[in-house]
């Protein structure tokens, strides 16, 4: 049996248990959203310690399984895996929405779009370091969550109720039945299978280099190794004549092919990279 309690997590047991009603199991992606900022007016973030007292005591009604900190990797955990938690409304009739699988495992991230961390302003999830996602990720895979969006990323999805009593996989808040919240707008892309490592020991990877260096005509070794990437991942759109080292339409319509292929749609889909996406697609350092 899968851990009951995600590793490494803090356990802050509430004691409201309650049994899930079974059927494919899910798993919720929600933010905090507890404060409003915009780009020109960026708010600090709230301080992490004061969710985990909010969810541990007077906001426990509305407690998820687990508040993570996707800035430093902390995890705080309420309700044991198989049992309900309760962040989701849940409309009188209908579909239980909080208990509506084997497992309904609902992950709040400590995010609101605009907030500021360290005089640094992120207007996404998938802008941040995103720590400890792909031990978050392995925990909510082992209770037999698929790698998937049947109701689409939360760049783009809709509420089919048919879809969520069926299917097993990741939905955003917005993407629940019964529910009218918007967030959590992005979320990181599900961790790819690293290669083998040889002799030489644990493979390295190319940091995401920020939006803004992506521009037509940048020369770098980077975009060659990014194009070598693209290709071996079955993405390649370039011309024969294309310049490796230098970005051009081939790299742009490589990378958005690569992007549709995580199940990014619309303008999440778009150029120029994302974080989530970059470290998906594992380009080597030199």
């Amino acid at each position: 049996m899968p851990d009951l309690w995600l590793p490494g997590a803090e356990k802050l047991d509430i004691g409201d248990h309650a049994p899930t009603d079974g059927g494919p199991a899910k798993a919720i992606a929600h933010v905090t959203w507890d404060r409003s900022a915009s780009k020109a007016k960026p708010i600090d973030l709230v301080p992490y310690a004061n969710l985990k007292a909010y969810f541990s005591g007077g906001g426990r009604a509305v407690a998820p399984h687990v508040l993570w900190d996707p800035f430093t990797g902390r995890f705080a955990q309420f309700v044991p895996a198989t049992s309900r938690s309760k962040s989701l409304v849940d409309l009188a009739g209908g579909t239980r929405t909080n208990r509506a699988g084997s497992v309904v495992l609902q992950v709040e991230a400590l995010f609101f779009p605009w907030c500021r961390v360290d005089g640094k302003v992120y207007e996404s999830l998938e802008d941040t370091p995103c720590e400890g996602w792909d031990g978050l990720h392995a925990w909510v895979k082992s209770w037999g969550v698929a790698d998937a969006w049947p109701n689409g990323r939360p760049e783009s999805c809709t509420r089919n109720e048919k879809t969520w009593e069926t299917k097993s996989g990741w939905y955003p808040h917005k993407g629940v039945p019964e529910n009218s919240h918007t967030d959590p707008m992005s979320w990181p892309a599900f961790p790819v299978t690293k290669p083998s490592t040889g002799s030489s020991g644990a493979k390295t990877y190319q940091p995401f280099p920020r939006a803004s260096w992506f521009t037509v005509g940048r020369t770098s070794p980077i975009v060659g190794r990014m194009h070598d990437r693209l290709v071996a991942v079955g993405c390649n759109r370039y011309k024969s004549s294309a310049n490796k080292n230098t970005i051009g339409s081939g790299d742009i319509a490589s990378y958005e092919a690569f992007q549709r292929k995580l199940g990014y749609t619309g303008s999440a889909a778009t150029w120029p990279p994302g974080k989530a996406s970059w470290d998906a697609l594992h380009v080597p350092k030199a």
